[in-house]
């Protein structure tokens, strides 16, 4: 099993490859394969299923078996319960939207790495004390957004992130311009019309665009 030191490496790796990474909700597990499908041909390859529908965990099992070139990872993960769920159906990484003790501890001992989602600095030092070093700032604008992390950057140096919630195009260069900032995540690349409607195009669009801030 990885040490902490090797899953805060594979989750730098994870992360700076991604860039952008996707937080998706399956709402009907016809769209399970044609979403990703459409996300990857945008150049999102690394994928966040989150356990907010029923679909995740199908989804989850259904891209490692039919999409083994995708990078498939956990979101929204709460509990034990829902650790070992998604350890089992073959989740590459964990993503929490907060911090426990009894969730830190659990990743600490997981074979997955697992990126907890944090909001304060308390939340952090919880975190460091464990041996995390990258986390999922969360709700990121909520939580002070650029200023928070550039706050964040001087008493937590050895920190990098992947802020999440409230990222969109318009504000997507801001945090890429952070040093401390590995990846950025969110969702607006599959707008609830177009996953309605089946408008795979406009999602690999979306996609396409939004990695060209990388220049």
């Amino acid at each position: 099993m990885m040490n902490m030191h090797e899953k805060n490496a594979l989750l730098e790796s994870i992360c700076s490859k991604a860039r952008i990474l996707p937080v998706i909700t399956i709402p009907r597990e016809e769209d399970i394969l044609p979403m990703c499908d459409a996300l990857a041909a945008g150049g999102l390859r690394t994928l966040e299923i989150t356990l907010r529908t029923e679909h995740g965990l199908t989804a989850i099992r259904r891209l490692r078996k039919e999409r083994p070139d995708l990078c498939v990872g956990a979101g929204t993960v709460l509990d034990l319960k829902m650790l070992k769920a998604v350890e089992e159906a073959g989740a590459q990484f964990v993503v929490t939207p907060g911090c426990t003790t009894e969730m830190l501890q659990a990743g600490m001992n997981s074979a997955v790495p697992m990126l907890p989602g944090a909001s304060s600095a308390s939340d952090l030092m919880l975190g460091y004390g464990l041996g995390y070093r990258r986390f999922k700032l969360f709700p990121a604008e909520v939580s002070g957004g650029v200023a928070a992390l550039k706050a964040f950057s001087a008493p937590f140096g050895e920190l990098r992130f992947c802020p999440t919630g409230g990222v969109s195009p318009d504000n997507l260069k801001n945090y890429l311009a952070l040093p401390n900032v590995m990846c950025v995540g969110g969702s607006w690349m599959l707008d609830p019309k177009w996953i309605s409607a089946q408008d795979w195009e406009s999602v690999t669009q979306a996609c396409r665009k939004a990695l060209a801030a990388f220049g």
